[in-house]
């Protein structure tokens, strides 16, 4: 069984992308892997803004992506880019944090025209934390997702779906690809 982790960037406490994450961690489970999501917005501030990966929240994050075969990494578009909260926690990673992992990026904002960020901002700073195998990741316009009313689920537009899940469902197979031992010839 895989073990995967969910980083999910957002501020917010009723966050679009908090509650995609937490959709695509069940899709992921009834894939039969292992998952856990974490939100970024649930560290301690103190330790993030100080950069204190001894912090033993921070530090079980830490450990979790150490852990994980596949790390997927979710956030809003602000400003062009991430957002600032997940530059925290990524900047306080070890440097090659990412190395021999599955990474799918996963944006979400509210126009097409930030669709960008995801190659632009967020690709690079994974390929400096070492992924070697980015999948290719995918941008969801909040129109497109409704939060059930406690936020434990959404309910995604049939478009948004049929465009998601067939990337989800590769990061999947990536994943699961690695975990199977290669056979003598």
């Amino acid at each position: 069984m895989s073990t995967l982790l969910i980083l999910s960037g957002s501020p917010s406490t009723t966050s679009r992308t908090a509650a995609l994450s937490e959709h695509l961690a069940q899709r992921l489970r009834g894939h039969g892997h292992l998952v856990t999501a974490v939100r970024v917005r649930d560290l301690p501030a103190e330790a993030l803004l100080s950069a204190d990966a001894t912090d033993p929240a921070v530090a079980a994050v830490v450990a979790g992506i150490a852990a994980a075969d596949g790390v997927v990494v979710a956030s809003p578009v602000y400003k062009a880019a991430y957002s600032g909260v997940l530059k925290t926690l990524l900047d306080l990673l070890p440097q090659f944090a990412l190395a021999g992992k599955v990474v799918l990026p996963v944006v979400t904002g509210g126009s097409p025209a930030h669709v960008l960020a995801i190659d632009y901002a967020l690709r690079p700073v994974l390929s400096s934390l070492g992924a070697d195998h980015i999948v290719p990741g995918w941008f969801v316009l909040d129109q497109h997702i409704e939060p059930n009313p406690d936020r434990s689920d959404v309910t995604l537009d049939p478009r948004a779906a049929e465009a998601l899940y067939p990337v989800v469902d590769a990061f999947s197979a990536a994943v699961s690809a690695r975990r199977v031992p290669a056979t003598a010839a």
